[in-house]
């Protein structure tokens, strides 16, 4: 996930905390969310690790092979620096960094495809996980649900993230209540 997410995260709910009164703020239902690790521990998030992994392998062993390659014409031209030519020595250690820096390029590019097809996979499910993280907020009343790693301590009992996670491993999607579902209080119930 990405940090800008967190951080947005973390201070729209500081916002929202910092804007409520005094008298109010204790009555602030508040819970907590661990969103890298929902996404991570739903099932579509377990299919993306996979995916991601195999695509990470298969350019990771190309990279390697690469990489040994060179280490071993480097080691070829220090072999025979002192039999050939100066000029030919100099040639084949231009070729050498020619190929060591397009490896490199191809490292960066590499890294550039497996960040964008690590969003294009997590994207829908953090999407689908705030719409649940939502629906837990409404359903149950909560006023601010935070990032986990926001809080410096947390009761378990407000960890949403098992929750999340149960849910949408189930097919919830962050919509609507079902039906039987009694909508969240707008305001705490009156003292006696």
């Amino acid at each position: 996930m990405s940090s800008v997410f967190r951080t947005w995260f973390a201070v729209l709910a500081t916002l929202i905390l910092l804007t409520v009164s005094g008298v109010a703020r204790a009555e602030v239902k508040v819970a907590v969310v661990d969103v890298n690790r929902a996404v991570a521990q739903t099932e579509d998030g377990l299919r993306a690790a996979a995916t991601l992994k195999k695509v990470f392998d298969s350019k990771q062993q190309e990279l390697n092979k690469r990489q040994n390659d060179l280490q071993k014409q480097r080691e070829d031209i220090e072999k025979q620096a002192k039999v050939i030519s100066k000029e030919a020595l100099q040639k084949r250690m231009e070729e050498w960094q020619r190929q060591m820096m397009e490896l490199q390029a191809i490292f960066v590019e590499y890294n550039k495809e497996l960040e964008k097809k690590q969003k294009e996979l997590t994207d829908p499910i953090i999407e689908k996980m705030v719409a649940i993280v939502k629906r837990i907020a409404t359903t149950d009343g909560y006023d601010v649900v935070l990032e986990k790693q926001a809080a410096a301590y947390v009761r378990s009992d407000l960890d949403l993230t098992d929750r999340c996670i149960t849910m949408y491993n189930g097919g919830a999607s962050g919509g609507a209540a079902p039906k039987g579902t009694a909508p969240a209080p707008t305001a705490p119930a009156p003292k006696k």
